[in-house]
């Protein structure tokens, strides 16, 4: 599987552990990734990719939060809008229900809910829809370089 393959080549360049679990109950949203590892959902550190221009900007959100994309474009400076599955693919390399935040097929824009970092561990998607890694919210700002940032919706 090559996203997975990516993902974890990643994890790798970077000196984290291989941490990567296949749950075959499925990972696709946050609330099936919470119950198939047994953690809160809260923990799941959910990928969403969104567009601005050409360019995607990745925000890793805890679980239980909704983003409020009106918040990334302030702290980006970016105007931002919804992407489409097709073009996540495209751009990233990953489908919808598998974004990793790491090993993506180009450069990204990325945030990090500043919800996640008082959460150890969290579990952020591998490359597909069944595959996971374990992680700390301090390991997600070392691996994607993203800015730590108030985004969840109010």
């Amino acid at each position: 599987m090559e996203a997975v393959d990516r993902v974890r080549e990643a994890l790798k360049a970077a000196d984290h552990p291989d941490s990567i679990a296949a749950f075959e109950s499925g990972t696709r949203s946050a609330a099936d990734a919470a119950a198939s590892v047994g953690c809160d959902v809260a923990q799941i550190a959910k990928s969403i990719i969104f567009r601005a221009g050409d360019e995607p900007v990745l925000v890793v959100a805890s679980g239980s939060n909704r983003i409020d994309r009106k918040k990334v474009a302030a702290v980006t400076g970016l105007a931002v809008k919804p992407a489409d599955p097709a073009w996540v693919q495209e751009k990233t390399g990953f489908a919808v229900g598998g974004v990793a935040p790491v090993g993506h097929a180009c450069g990204v824009t990325t945030l990090i809910d500043a919800d996640l970092m008082a959460l150890d561990p969290v579990w952020a998607a591998a490359g597909s829809p069944m595959h996971v890694f374990r992680t700390t919210p301090q390991e997600l700002v070392r691996l994607t370089g993203g800015a730590v940032a108030d985004v969840r919706q109010d």
